[in-house]
């Protein structure tokens, strides 16, 4: 977490001559974070280094959710040549800690994630997002058999695969519920509580860069089926609930097949940021993931992928190898 050699010229060309620049985080890609110190000024530093990274998406996203009403980073400065963006601070105060320590608090704050991706899914997707739909959805899923598959030593056919999850995903492809803004990541380390403002404005939102235009409940499976913390079946089905009374829409097929589909790609996204990225944190993930994933595949709209799983990957290569 060394700052890059040009960002205190960078700083200093907007106004930050005399700031300190000071680790704050790194994720899953070549990006990194810093938070730049002047008095009692604020920013947080985006070194999203090219060819690896490239920040015009964030900008994008961010503007287009800003013009939505919800609360993204305001854009102070940048440098697209070389990758750099100043970008608003909202504190230190993350969703996920916030929720750890104060679980009384967990419908609350739900409710208002739940409210925040009504007011979303009200506006006119963003103009010029790739799709995300069935073609997209198979294949992220084949991450599974590319990847952890082989890392566990299972031999699987990959046609039969895709087929079951063909089955259970073209309905949701096909459903007619309309399409809507998809933030991806959207879950409880992505998501800041910013002092002094209220209602979905409460909530900042971060790494939202890989945004697409794709299924309304894609968004709600990745916040209540988190990968970093476990939100209590309860509250599930009540967001489940009010964003239904709400919005109108019957979202709860699609939403298991989603979440199924979500978590088995990430079972191979972690397993790869372990083998190609030299991250094996990500490992201690894996019992979460299989126990979201076990719940998904109860459900009947995922019959054919069940069949699958219970025929290909025998116990032991399930959570229990994460053990």
């Amino acid at each position: 977490m060394i700052p890059p050699a040009h960002a205190p010229a960078f700083l200093a060309a907007h106004g930050w001559d005399d700031a300190r620049i000071l680790p704050l985080a790194g994720d899953a890609s070549f990006r990194r974070y810093f938070r730049v110190v002047d008095g009692e000024r604020r920013a947080v530093l985006m070194d999203a280094p090219p060819p690896h990274e490239d920040p015009r998406p964030f900008i994008a996203v961010a503007e287009y959710l800003c013009e939505a009403g919800l609360n993204a980073p305001t854009i102070l400065a940048r440098d697209l040549e070389r990758g750099l963006l100043l970008i608003e601070d909202f504190g230190d105060v993350r969703l996920r800690e916030t929720v750890d320590a104060a679980p009384d608090r967990e419908t609350a704050h739900y409710s208002g994630l739940t409210d925040l991706l009504i007011h979303l899914h009200a506006q006119p997707p963003m103009p010029g997002l790739p799709v995300h739909g069935l073609e997209q959805w198979l294949g992220e899923v084949m991450l599974f058999t590319d990847w952890y598959c082989p890392a566990l030593d299972i031999a699987v056919d990959r046609d039969s695969f895709r087929a079951a999850w063909e089955a259970a995903l073209t309905p949701v492809e096909s459903d007619g519920l309309p399409r809507v803004t998809v933030l991806r990541d959207f879950h409880a380390e992505n998501i800041m509580l910013v002092a002094g403002q209220d209602g979905i404005a409460h909530y900042g939102l971060l790494d939202f860069q890989d945004a697409l235009v794709g299924h309304p409940a894609y968004d709600l499976a990745s916040v209540l089926e988190d990968a970093r913390r476990d939100v209590s079946p309860a509250v599930e089905a009540a967001m489940l609930a009010r964003y239904r009374q709400a919005t109108g829409r019957d979202i709860e097929n699609a939403y298991w097949a989603l979440a199924a589909q979500r978590n088995t790609r990430i079972l191979g996204v972690f397993v790869r940021l372990w083998k190609r990225d030299n991250k094996p944190h990500y490992r201690q993930f894996q019992p979460r993931m299989w126990g979201l994933l076990e719940r998904d595949l109860a459900h009947p709209a995922l019959v054919p992928v069940r069949q699958w799983f219970d025929a290909h990957i025998p116990a032991a290569k399930r959570a229990e190898a994460w053990a």
